[in-house]
């Protein structure tokens, strides 16, 4: 069985990227086919050992470093990848990867992290953020990314979900149906340690859907520590609302984030995810969570078990539940046991099991 992995690209390299990566320890000898990879990227550790094979955006001008641009040119340069000669396709998508073009009797399984949430649900949160003449171009390229995104879902054979809650945008939005397989989680890297610090926690790309101008403004009312991991476009505009009280580290190393976790008094998770890995990893740390209570995190955190929700995207419902966590005991091995059900191993058993079991249906 010869196999392909499909992956959009690699350019900030987030939770699908680790995702994607585990694909490949999975299916070593399998090329990675990718739109483009930024040239901070190609360093990282996460793609050694990969056959990368690119699209022809990724020989664009500037495009590795700002893909953004390309968008409207992201179904012609997925389409135009050549899998010819290879029997499973497993694409890795969040944007377009799912739209690859397999062989006529190559079997195609997508694992989905979501329909893109810029096409689709967050459009508007996007559309609002740019000036007239841009938002009516921004109008077209979206309206046809729909049509072809639509169009597309009909070359997956089968879709998995990374959550219960992307399994219903999928049948929202492409009318299909879907596998529930969590994403892996490095709970053996992300492990209790003896650090003790009084601060909560932010960990996040600084992108205006995560909403952490939410934990800026609470934090902000409570004169209590906060420490915002992270860095992205709203960096200048959150510090400029940020009191005394609140740290930015901006980015830093995967060791400075496990320990800036097994510190803290809680995680801060503000924005409504597909998934969340970070509330996952705090959680591997025996640190409890403050989350709002929609999207992955419901699947993901314990009330009053492994964390605390809240119910309104406000900094008054969040203050409440700060307050709430700051009064609640919190045992550190059951929060972790809790933590281990979404750990690297359970997620290569799962698809692996998924995998044969496709295949042997698909096989004559």
């Amino acid at each position: 069985m010869k196999v392909a992995i499909v992956h959009d690209f690699f350019c900030n390299l987030g939770g699908s990227d680790q995702v994607a990566a585990t694909l490949h320890q999975l299916y070593p000898q399998a090329p990675v086919f990718t739109l483009v990879v930024s040239d901070r990227s190609r360093e990282s550790e996460l793609l050694k050992g990969m056959d990368l094979r690119f699209s022809f955006i990724h020989r664009l001008p500037f495009a590795r470093r700002w893909h953004e641009p390309y968008l409207p040119l992201f179904p012609l340069a997925i389409e135009s990848i050549d899998l010819s000669g290879f029997d499973l396709v497993l694409s890795s998508s969040h944007v377009c990867a799912k739209g690859i073009i397999p062989p006529p009797e190559a079997l195609h399984l997508c694992y989905c992290y979501t329909p893109a949430r810029y096409v689709w649900d967050l459009y508007p949160v996007y559309a609002r953020r740019l000036n007239p003449f841009l938002r009516g171009y921004a109008a077209l390229v979206m309206h046809r990314l729909r049509l072809w995104d639509v169009a597309a879902c009909s070359r997956v054979d089968r879709f998995i979900a990374i959550s219960d809650f992307v399994a219903k945008r999928i049948q929202r939005y492409y009318g299909r149906s879907s596998t529930v397989i969590y994403p892996p989680v490095d709970t053996g890297f992300f492990t209790p340690g003896e650090e003790s610090e009084d601060y909560f926690l932010v960990v996040s790309r600084l992108t205006a859907y995560k909403r952490i101008e939410l934990a800026i403004e609470a934090f902000n009312r409570l004169k209590s520590p906060l420490v915002v991991v992270g860095d992205g476009p709203e960096r200048r505009r959150l510090q400029a609302m940020a009191g005394p009280n609140i740290r930015f580290l901006g980015a830093v190393t995967r060791d400075q984030v496990r320990r800036s976790m097994r510190g803290c008094r809680a995680l801060i998770f503000p924005g409504k995810e597909d998934f969340g890995i970070t509330p996952v990893e705090t959680q591997a740390t025996g640190r409890p969570v403050v989350a709002y209570a929609g999207g992955g995190a419901l699947e993901t955190v314990v009330d009053g078990v492994t964390g605390v929700f809240f119910e309104e995207q406000t900094s008054e419902a969040l203050c409440e539940a700060v307050d709430s966590i700051s009064k609640l005991p919190f045992d550190q091995e059951t929060v972790r046991n809790h933590a281990l059900q979404f750990d690297r191993e359970v997620f290569c058993y799962k698809m692996m099991d998924f995998v044969e079991g496709m295949w042997s249906l698909h096989s004559p």
